[in-house]
């Protein structure tokens, strides 16, 4: 009894996964996720070996960016109004659009940065629609109790993905080449088709707003009224902008691992293996109450996890230490979910996740512009190490000087707070 106590308080909390609907939701993101990190590392290290430069990776977060942050508050807006399984069922083919271009550019051997950009851009545009549209489907299959779960499953579907995705683009770029790996991504996105047609109906809720500019603007001004919401995007921002190294990869892996394909994919797994184990043992995370103070903690966790990574001259320290950043990464990114899912009426959960998208992936992009722009500046170690540190120090300082954050307490799963 006493272990059978310990493992239902400890471990991952799998009861969102008996509702049908959601299991299919989270098996078809598992598959699109491996296929969609094969692609991640593959485009990054093509652009690499064209352009021998950190700066032009960067620029690939830049091409994500734009497309993120118009897209993503629009395609939220989008969700608030109409039937958000057709919504995901048209961003997903945008996305699968944008993966058989760049196998395409591949086969035919085209080599341009360029149009590399491009084609990313498109599937930034697919994965802005389907993104915060899949995370307002996810409160109307499950009761709100379960939503912490959810978001911590769908955590463990990224970080596996993320852990699989690159070692799988390491051993296929080794033995195929980038079009093996671009076609890798292509089979298994087909399942992520599937979940979402698969969904039930899902028409809006409560007032609809015509999608546009002023749904997008209220929106924005419901975050802004709440210095809790506010400020958990605030501290995300810090986490990705500063310290986020993912653009440093293939420098990393050609200046200190001999251009090692293998270790560039365990450097791309190493935030993901500490997501993997820190879900896996997260049964506690639902059960913190100071959630404000906990995201500023282990924030700080995860930029001083990223300078050690940086400071590491062997290989395995380097996943280690990135593997501690990805735990804290990954309760940060349960605790802000779960919070702006049961804060926000089911009428503006569509904009919210458009405005949580934004912040979440285009902190990444964001980071990879700036690891490369500052890589080519100070050199890899500079970039990298001052990346984590300067991290560490604004989200301990900007967050605990918020009181309403700071002091911010969970509420209930039947309670909701007042903007």
């Amino acid at each position: 009894m006493v272990i059978g106590d310990f493992f239902k308080r400890h471990l991952l909390d799998t009861r969102p996964l008996k509702v049908a609907a959601y299991r299919r939701l989270w098996a078809g993101q598992v598959t699109a996720h491996v296929g969609m990190q094969v692609t991640v590392v593959a485009v990054g290290q093509q652009v690499f070996e064209i352009t021998r430069s950190s700066l032009w990776v960067g620029l690939l977060g830049l091409a994500n960016l734009v497309p993120l942050a118009v897209f993503g508050l629009w395609g939220g807006a989008i969700a608030d109004a109409v039937d958000r399984r057709r919504l995901l069922i048209a961003g997903s083919f945008v996305t699968w659009t944008s993966t058989l271009a760049i196998l395409a550019q591949a086969v035919l051997g085209l080599r341009s940065a360029p149009l590399l950009l491009g084609i990313v851009a498109l599937g930034a545009v697919g994965f802005a629609i389907s993104s915060p549209t899949r995370g307002a489907i996810i409160p109307r299959l499950l009761e709100a109790e379960l939503v912490p779960a959810a978001n911590t499953l769908n955590s463990l579907v990224m970080g596996t993905g993320a852990i699989v995705g690159p070692m799988i683009a390491g051993v296929v770029m080794s033995w195929g080449g980038f079009p093996t790996a671009y076609a890798v991504d292509a089979v298994l996105f087909t399942a992520t088709l599937y979940a979402a047609f698969r969904l039930p109906a899902l028409p809006p809720l409560g007032r609809v707003a015509r999608p546009g500019a002023r749904a997008v603007l209220e929106g924005l001004r419901f975050v802004a009224g709440s210095p809790v919401l506010l400020m958990s995007f605030v501290v995300d921002i810090f986490a990705m902008v500063f310290a986020y190294p993912r653009a440093l990869f293939p420098e990393m892996a050609a200046d200190r691992f001999g251009g090692s394909l293998i270790a560039l994919g365990w450097l791309n797994s190493g935030m993901a293996i500490g997501v993997v184990a820190g879900g896996l043992f997260s049964g506690w995370v639902g059960r913190v109450r100071r959630q404000g103070l906990g995201l500023v903690a282990v924030i700080a966790v995860w930029g001083l996890a990223v300078a050690a990574a940086g400071l590491s001259p062997q290989l395995w320290t380097v996943v280690a230490f990135m593997a501690v950043g990805g735990a804290a990464d990954m309760v940060s990114s349960v605790w802000r979910q779960s919070i702006l899912q049961t804060y926000a009426p089911d009428e503006m959960r569509g904009r919210m996740q458009g405005v949580f998208m934004v912040v979440v992936a285009g902190g990444p992009r964001l980071g990879d512009l700036r690891a490369g722009a500052t890589a080519t500046a100070f050199g890899l170690t500079g970039a990298w190490v001052g990346g984590g540190l300067a991290c560490a120090l604004a989200v301990v300082l900007v967050g605990l000087a918020v009181p309403a954050f700071r002091d911010y307490r969970a509420v209930g799963a039947r309670e909701r707070p007042r903007p």
